[in-house]
């Protein structure tokens, strides 16, 4: 892939172990023996250059948090600061508080001036310490502040609203003739990034996902016919529910949005309830965010300040259906509703997690420093590359329905492949 750099790298870097800009890594990486020659994506490997675009005693740089909240955001800040303080020498890093509209002066407030006293111990602290917000800036607005504070370098971390919101910085940066290195690190804790094998707080989510599937076991498996009904995060991909399913393995059924379901019928998800209940007593039912939208009417109910849509809840309408069903068959159930979305993004990182922070952090630094933007930086067949964000964009990952993922589901719940 192609990528854009602000000029000609002419300073010396300070790190003496470097990487080409020649190396690649191809999208594909397993192929059969009799397929053809894929058409595939070569991605430049990230990491740090021998020569830099920005001058690190002449360059300051900014970083922003924007949208929900995932494990991490703290550990990404402070390995950013550190990478551009003590590798780099960087004499300045802001950081934008509130979101994009912190680069709004007449929105936000002043930017928090980052030291090595400040990010002490925030990688402990769950959240971002600069807050956060949804939606976009007026972009010439921002360019303008951005250029008024002498910014070079702007770390985003956020979803892809927040990487688009980025390279249109860059791109009325470029057009004022002012060079503005933007380079964005993913943040999603849905794990649905294309690129990015794992996003940062995907297995914090699972974790702390997976206890209340414990404690949703425990409630269940407590009483005569207990059902326990649990809520998690994935609008469009189900890594999370997946993923917490087979770490408890207590879960009887997970619906997730990549597998449609049926409620009613005799291979129907509620039939199956019941032949669980009758037969064991309990069942614990885990379920996506987006899962089942194709069964509420109306169900584009408008959309968030960042432009996605807001969907209706299935976890409030399954619950309903259930309770319905074992009225209308006389057999009564104890339900236990569970919904701990905000208790899962609002945890710290755990140990796994804050590695990966700090290498995306690192190898963010890198490219910026390089004169690279426009970029995020992926994760691929477990190396760091540079993605363009117009790549990253174009695509959403989800998780394969016949592929491993969701056959340990199958395997760790037991369930029918499909409910239909």
């Amino acid at each position: 892939m192609n990528l854009t750099t602000l000029g000609p790298a002419q300073f010396p870097s300070p790190i003496h172990r470097t990487v080409s800009d020649r190396l690649r890594l191809p999208e594909i990486v397993l192929q059969g023996p009799d397929a053809p020659p894929p058409t595939e994506l070569q991605f430049e490997l990230a990491g740090p250059r021998a020569q830099l675009f920005f001058n690190p005693k002449e360059t300051r740089a900014g970083v922003v948090t924007c949208g929900g909240l995932c494990p991490g955001l703290n550990d990404v800040i402070r390995s950013l600061f550190l990478e551009l303080h003590y590798a780099y020498g960087v004499k300045d890093v802001l950081g934008f508080r509130g979101g994009y509209q912190g680069l709004d002066p007449a929105r936000g407030a002043e930017p928090i001036v980052l030291t090595p006293e400040f990010v002490d111990g925030i990688h402990q602290e769950a959240g971002t310490v600069l807050g956060t917000s949804r939606g976009p800036v007026d972009t010439k607005i921002a360019v303008d502040n951005l250029i008024r504070l002498g910014v070079n370098i702007l770390f985003t971390i956020g979803g892809d609203g927040t990487q688009r919101g980025g390279n249109d910085l860059f791109q009325e940066a470029k057009r004022r003739g002012h060079a503005l290195a933007v380079v964005g690190i993913p943040k999603t804790i849905d794990n649905d990034v294309p690129f990015v094998t794992r996003s940062f707080g995907y297995l914090t989510a699972v974790q702390e996902a997976a206890k209340v599937l414990d404690r949703a076991h425990t409630e269940a498996r407590s009483v005569e016919n207990g059902i326990s009904l649990v809520k998690l995060m994935g609008r469009h991909a189900g890594f999370i529910a997946a993923g917490a399913t087979v770490a408890s393995q207590d879960v009887n059924f997970t619906l997730v949005p990549e597998v449609p379901f049926r409620l009613e019928g005799d291979r129907g998800f509620l039939a199956a309830l019941k032949a669980r209940i009758l037969k064991r007593r309990h069942a614990v039912v885990v379920v996506a965010e987006g899962a089942g939208q194709d069964l509420l009417a109306n169900s584009e109910a408008g959309r968030d300040a960042s432009g996605n849509v807001k969907l209706k809840d299935i976890g409030l309408f399954l619950r309903d259906q259930i309770e319905t069903c074992f009225k209308a068959a006389r057999v009564p159930v104890v339900m236990r509703y569970f919904d701990p979305s905000y208790l899962v993004r609002s945890s710290p990182a755990n140990s796994e997690d804050s590695i990966l922070c700090d290498l995306f952090a690192r190898y963010a630094v890198h490219a910026a420093m390089a004169g690279k933007t426009g970029l995020v930086i992926g994760y691929l067949h477990n190396q760091f590359i540079h993605v363009p964000i117009e790549l990253l964009t174009s695509r959403k990952k989800t998780m394969d329905p016949n592929g491993f993922a969701w056959s340990a589901v199958l395997a760790a719940t037991g369930q029918p492949e499909r409910f239909d």
